[in-house]
């Protein structure tokens, strides 16, 4: 019956589908099983991460923020993204109001990330469009695939 497992209730009355909820998410927040590209944490925001021979791309799936209030840094290899998304709910002190779900992360976010030892910290570059931040990072020139000739 996967339909009933699907089943959110809108108001907290009933009990046993947010019971089932927390469970689902218990079982989320622990479920750290390897697969083959390493242990999913799902930290906001949603990052890609891969590469060429001449640059390592990443993409992290931001949307609805301002660009203006992204901060990205470059510290010894170390890559920091970090900024807020605020909250289009209303406040918890408004009596009038009631909220009856919230999934969407709001607050302040940091996501940290190792370069490799071949990123040239001189040749960044960082699009926000769409939604997506693309980071570019060149490799530097002497650890670039070469053909050698032979004499």
């Amino acid at each position: 019956m996967e339909v009933f497992a699907m089943y959110r209730s809108l108001f907290p009355r009933d009990l046993f589908a947010e019971v089932d909820r927390l469970q689902r998410e218990m079982q989320q927040a622990f479920d750290l099983s390897p697969s083959i590209r390493g242990l999913g944490r799902g930290g906001f925001p949603a990052l890609n991460v891969g590469g060429t021979p001449q640059t390592v791309e990443i993409y992290a799936f931001a949307p609805g923020l301002d660009p203006a209030t992204l901060d990205v840094q470059l510290d010894r290899g170390l890559l920091t993204l970090a900024g807020e998304r605020t909250s289009a709910l209303p406040s918890q002190g408004d009596s009038k109001s009631t909220v009856h779900i919230n999934e969407r992360f709001a607050g302040k976010f940091r996501r940290l990330l190792t370069l490799p030892e071949d990123a040239d910290p001189e040749a960044i570059k960082a699009d926000y469009r769409d939604g997506i931040l693309h980071i570019t990072v060149q490799r530097r020139a002497s650890a670039q695939p070469r053909r050698i000739t032979i004499q």
